[in-house]
C-alpha cells in the first residue's frame, strides 16, 4: 500500500491512502491519524488500511479524491530517528580519489553513518530555504526505509524483518560547511539542513521483485533545472545493503519503530570508453559530479545550486509508474 501524509495547519498532518497510481486518496480517519500511529501498531491497524487500500485502487471507497502531491508534508513530518548511511562506497572512492586519499578498509567492513535531524522535515514540494548560496547548496538522491521495533543485537536478516516502509529522499548538504565541521572531529550538523522525503510511503510489496534482499532495484532519476543528470541504479552496487545500516545501529541500542534510515546517495561506478572513464548513468550529487571533474581535469567547473534552482528526484516501477511521486522542489532564500 502507499501511504502519505496530507498537510493540515499541525505539526503531524493527517494520514491518507494513495491509489497505486498515485490519482486518488482517501483519509485514514477512523483507523488512524498519523503515520506513527501506524507504526506503533502495525500488525493492528496496517490491515485496517490495507483494506481501504484495496477499495481505493478497486474504485469502491466512497470519499476518495484526487491526490495532490503538493498538498503532502513529508510521510513522517517528524521521526524519533534519522539515521543517513553511506552505502554506495562508489561514492566514497570518488571523493577521496578526488582529494588523493586512499579509503580506509574498515569501510569495506563497517558502515558509515550520521544522525541527522529529524524534528523538521520538509515536504516533497516544499522550497528548500538556506540562508545563502555560498554554503555550497547541493542535493542527495537517496531512498531510505523505515523501521518498526528492531531489537538490540539484531543480525542483519532480523533486521530487515523490521523493515515497514520504503520512502525516497532529498537530503540537502551544504557542502561549504562540511569541512569545518568534520574537522573539529564530531561529524555533520549544520551542513545538513532538513531533508526533504517523497509524497508516499509504500509497503515492500508494492515494488514486487525490485526489492531483493535488502536492496532496491529501481532507476533513481534526477533532474536538475529541468535536465536530467542521474539516471543511477540503486540496487547492484550498494555496498552495504538495508538489513545492514539497520542492524549497525541494532548494535549497542534498541531500534524503535518509526526510526528512518537512508542509504546514502545512489552512486554507480564509471566504465572504460576508449581508455578514457566515463559515467554515463550520470550522479545523484553535484558533489561527486565535482569529484569526477577534479579526477579527470584537475579541478571542479560545475557549481553548486544558486537560488532558483529545482531540483526533481524520481523512481519508476518496472511498469514505467511513478512508485514514490516525485520530489520536485525550488531552492529559495529566506523571507
Amino acid at each position: 500500500m502507499k501511504l502519505a501524509t496530507y498537510k493540515d495547519g499541525s505539526r503531524d498532518g493527517q494520514l491518507v491512502v494513495v491509489s497505486r497510481d498515485l490519482a486518488a486518496a482517501h483519509y485514514a480517519t477512523g483507523i488512524a491519524a498519523h503515520l506513527q500511529q501506524v507504526l506503533d501498531d502495525w500488525g493492528f491497524l496496517s490491515p485496517q488500511l490495507q483494506d481501504l487500500y484495496d477499495a481505493l485502487n478497486a474504485g469502491r471507497a466512497r470519499h476518495a479524491f484526487p491526490f495532490d502531491p503538493a498538498q503532502c508534508m513529508a510521510p513522517l513530518p517528524r521521526a524519533y530517528q534519522w539515521a543517513d548511511g553511506s552505502a554506495y562506497l562508489n561514492h566514497v572512492e570518488l571523493v577521496r580519489a578526488a582529494r588523493h586519499a586512499e579509503v580506509p578498509a574498515t569501510f569495506y567492513t563497517d558502515p558509515l553513518m550520521y544522525q541527522g535531524g529529524s524534528d523538521d522535515f520538509i515536504g516533497p514540494c516544499d522550497d528548500v530555504v538556506v540562508p545563502s548560496e555560498a554554503f555550497g547548496i547541493d542535493f542527495e538522491a537517496e531512498v531510505a526505509v523505515v523501521t518498526g521495533d528492531v531489537p538490540m543485537g539484531a543480525s542483519p536478516e532480523q533486521a530487515l524483518d523490521g523493515i515497514r516502509l520504503l520512502m525516497l529522499v532529498n537530503d540537502v548538504s551544504l557542502r561549504n560547511l562540511i569541512p569545518a565541521e568534520l574537522a573539529k572531529g564530531f561529524g555533520f550538523f549544520q551542513s545538513k539542513p532538513a531533508t526533504a522525503f517523497g509524497p508516499v510511503a509504500v509497503t515492500l510489496d508494492e515494488v514486487g521483485e525490485a526489492w531483493d534482499k535488502g536492496r532496491l532495484h529501481l532507476t533513481m532519476q534526477s533532474t536538475w533545472n529541468g535536465r536530467k543528470v542521474g539516471l543511477c541504479d540503486a540496487g547492484p552496487e550498494m555496498t552495504f545493503h538495508f538489513g545492514q545500516l539497520v542492524a549497525h545501529i541494532c548494535k549497542t541500542r534498541n531500534v524503535r519503530a518509526g526510526t528512518i534510515v537512508g542509504s546514502g546517495t545512489v552512486s554507480n561506478k564509471g566504465v572504460q570508453v576508449n581508455g578514457k572513464t566515463e559515467w554515463p548513468k550520470g550522479y545523484s550529487c553535484i558533489a561527486e559530479k565535482r569529484c569526477i571533474e577534479t579526477i579527470q581535469d584537475g579541478k571542479p567547473t560545475t557549481e553548486f545550486m544558486k537560488f532558483g534552482d529545482t531540483i526533481r528526484i524520481e523512481m519508476k516501477g518496472r511498469d514505467g509508474q511513478s512508485v514514490f511521486g516525485a520530489i520536485d522542489q525550488k531552492i529559495v532564500a529566506p523571507a
